[in-house]
């Protein structure tokens, strides 16, 4: 087969659509399987495609077309001149000598192939107050063009299937549940670990979360929380990983309370494999990589009881109702006062975080493709 695949959105360093177009990229790159060509589509303004992977890319079986048009721009066209955009589409050598186009978390582009996609979340329709509504309207059109157009719909849980069946009323026999992979770098030597925890002036004991700083990741909460456990715990620190999004945010100003931004990979092992214990009280998600992470780094877990958490999280974490304050104190307490249930979850967080494998989810995709061709 030959399968073009849009992975624009590797532009977005920090976020979990990124982390995941990577990893699926990577993953392809590395298959010995000579029966597929892989066309890789990437349009970005601003953003350049990493210059190493293009180097991989150009030096594999496989071809990479860039383009200079912003995603949005790109997304604007396709949803209102749809008619326009077919013409160019069905027109196009490059598309049309395709036997299947992915298309991404942004765009639904009219083709003549056959189309599939991936579905993460459903986040603009659960709980719509906490994205922008540009992504409302860009998504609510794009899910449209899916339920008529798409031959395959791969989600990312079995949260993310059901919010589809329940939502667009998509037929089960249509999605493929396909688990994303979740690498980690290796280990660091303790000596550098420290180096970069006093780079951030970083004491231990301290509380780790990871996650775009926007309304659905329920940081303002956290924070809250925090404030009341260093009564008790006044050496306590909150370290909070993440890109800047929107959405205005009290007690950024307090010392104890550190927001690092967007770090690199080396940096964000350093803080897993020494933090007391992560905590990501999302609202929602379609999947939560930070979670898996954190589990193969050995850090133990207390996260939100739901959307797709508790079945990521299994039985390898501490769940709380993100919605209460005090429901997320007693799950950060429980972890902070017990040192046998940390050890507890930290070894369930090793097993449970086996189930998510790039390798597996490249044969569930081939397979897939290959069974509707």
């Amino acid at each position: 087969m030959k399968i073009g695949v849009d992975i624009s959105q590797i532009a977005h360093k920090g976020t979990g659509v990124a982390r995941f177009t990577e990893g699926l990229v990577r993953t392809i790159l590395i298959q010995k399987d000579t029966t597929h060509e892989w066309v890789f589509f990437y349009s970005s303004f601003r953003q350049k495609i990493d210059s190493t992977l293009r180097q991989k890319i150009t030096n594999s079986p496989h071809s990479l077309h860039s383009f200079p048009f912003p995603p949005s721009f790109l997304s604007y066209v396709s949803n209102n001149f749809r008619g326009f955009t077919q013409f160019v589409t069905h027109n196009s050598k490059l598309l049309t000598d395709l036997d299947w186009f992915i298309t991404s978390d942004w765009i639904e582009y009219p083709l003549s192939i056959k189309k599939t996609t991936i579905i993460h979340d459903l986040i603009f329709v659960r709980h719509p107050e906490t994205v922008h509504s540009k992504i409302i309207r860009a998504q609510q059109k794009r899910l449209q063009y899916i339920s008529k157009e798409s031959e395959i719909i791969f989600t990312d849980s079995k949260s993310t299937a059901q919010d589809l069946q329940e939502e667009y009323k998509i037929p089960a026999d249509k999605i493929v549940l396909n688990y994303p992979g979740v690498e980690i770098i290796s280990s660091l030597s303790i000596h550098d670990q420290q180096k970069h925890l006093n780079d951030y002036h970083i004491n231990k004991p301290f509380l780790l979360s990871v996650g775009k700083r926007e309304p659905r990741k329920n940081i303002q909460r956290l924070i809250n929380v925090f404030q009341k456990l260093r009564k008790n715990t006044p050496n306590l620190q909150l370290v909070i990983v993440g890109p800047d999004g929107w959405g205005k945010l009290h007690g950024e100003q307090n010392k104890n309370i550190l927001f690092l931004g967007f770090v690199s990979d080396e940096i964000l092992a350093t803080l897993y494999s020494n933090a007391l214990c992560f905590v990501f009280p999302s609202l929602y998600e379609g999947f939560g990589y930070p979670v898996v992470e954190a589990m193969k780094y050995g850090c133990p877990v207390a996260t939100s009881n739901t959307s797709s958490l508790p079945e990521i999280a299994g039985e390898a974490a501490v769940l709380f109702d993100p919605l209460d304050e005090n429901s997320i104190k007693n799950s950060i307490s429980q972890l902070i006062n017990s040192e046998e249930l940390r050890l507890q979850l930290i070894q369930k967080g090793i097993i449970q975080s086996k189930k998510f494998s790039w390798q597996n989810y490249y044969n569930t995709l081939v397979t897939s493709l290959n069974d509707k061709t």
